[in-house]
């Protein structure tokens, strides 16, 4: 918004609060800089009308109780206010704790690129009585900081548009383009979090604003979506990355072997057959996916549900392969030659990965 018109909108509040009936646009227009014109000229009033229905509009859409009524029972024309009683901020009482909360959270706005939104809110306060001092809790410093890609998606969520960019796994070599209409940003765990709707793929998604690895582009028009009504946070949660992983899970790897999978173990207790190692996850058919990937360097011993899985999936990657279910010797064959050693675990044969 330019500055002449947030002028003319402020002016506008001001007048409309300053009075107790009702005034015309003729009289709003003689007493509210901005709207000067001449009412003779037919093409000057047309264009002193439609600005004043789109700073009508702006009013409503800033949350304003702008009034309609009549200035006088012999008066046809509309006139308008703003009534005090909705207009004014009601009492907000906040406890020692709580401004402390408040302060912090200024404070760290200030710091991670939200200035702007932390002083407006730091002067609606004090518009309703209270002054909350940013300084006076100094010795508390919040650790959350945010990425680069925060502001243009925060932005493009307030304006409902598209965006691209490209986002990068650990899991693979290259970085992707990815198409969202964003719904909004949130914090999980101390990481920030955009979730939205996947154009390419066709449902929702949310990605880790630290793997973002090129500038947000906008594409598209304005206003194209409307973001349905989610809980943002339960649905990161529930994702593959910040999930509870609630269950446990025992496996056997080769000595200096599987790497991936001894960094994310709990424990590691080495026995003459391998190293057995206690890992927790949260979903059986995703984790089996991963363990398959470390093939015959991995055996699985619990749950029975995570091993048949992996069973599972052995067998259906055996009966595709050249030299497979059914041929002698093929690698599917527990305690095939192609593993000495390793896959004939005492009872545990069949779950060799």
């Amino acid at each position: 918004m330019s500055r002449t018109r947030t002028e003319r909108l402020v002016n506008l509040v001001i007048c409309l609060l300053s009075t107790r009936r009702f005034l015309t646009a003729g009289q709003i227009a003689s007493i509210v800089p901005g709207y000067e014109h001449d009412p003779e000229d037919e093409r000057d009033h047309e264009a002193f009308q439609r600005k004043f229905e789109r700073d009508k509009a702006e009013l409503r859409e800033l949350g304003v109780p702008l009034e309609i009524g009549t200035p006088s029972v012999w008066d046809n024309e509309p006139g308008y206010r703003i009534a005090r009683r909705e207009y004014a901020l009601p009492d907000i009482p906040l406890a020692p704790d709580e401004a402390a909360a408040v302060g912090i959270a200024a404070r760290l706005w200030q710091q991670t690129g939200l200035a702007a939104a932390a002083s407006s809110g730091l002067a609606k306060l004090r518009a309703g009585g209270i002054d909350v001092d940013p300084h006076a809790t100094l010795g508390v410093e919040a650790v959350v900081t945010v990425d680069p890609a925060f502001e243009p998606l925060t932005a493009a969520v307030r304006d409902r548009q598209a965006v691209t960019f490209d986002y990068h796994v650990p899991e693979r070599d290259a970085a992707r383009t990815r198409k969202l209409q964003p719904w909004g940003v949130v914090c999980w765990r101390g990481r920030w979090y955009v979730v939205g709707h996947d154009l390419e793929r066709g449902a929702e998604r949310c990605f880790r604003l630290s793997r973002i690895v090129s500038g947000i582009r906008r594409v598209g028009r304005r206003g194209a979506y409307e973001p349905p009504k989610v809980d943002l946070i339960a649905y990161v949660a529930k994702t593959s990355g910040p999930v509870e992983r609630t269950s446990r899970a025992t496996v056997l790897v080769r000595p200096g072997r599987a790497a991936g999978v001894r960094r994310w173990a709990e424990t590691c207790v080495p026995s003459p057959e391998g190293d057995r190692l206690s890992l927790r996850y949260a979903d059986v058919d995703f984790f089996a996916g991963w363990l398959v990937g470390y093939g015959a360097d991995v055996v699985v011993l619990d749950p029975p549900e995570l091993r048949e899985e992996v069973v599972k999936r052995l067998k259906a990657i055996v009966a595709g392969a050249p030299g497979g279910a059914g041929e002698p010797g093929g690698a599917g064959e527990p305690g095939g030659a192609d593993v000495p050693g390793f896959a004939d675990v005492p009872g545990r044969t069949e779950v060799a990965v």
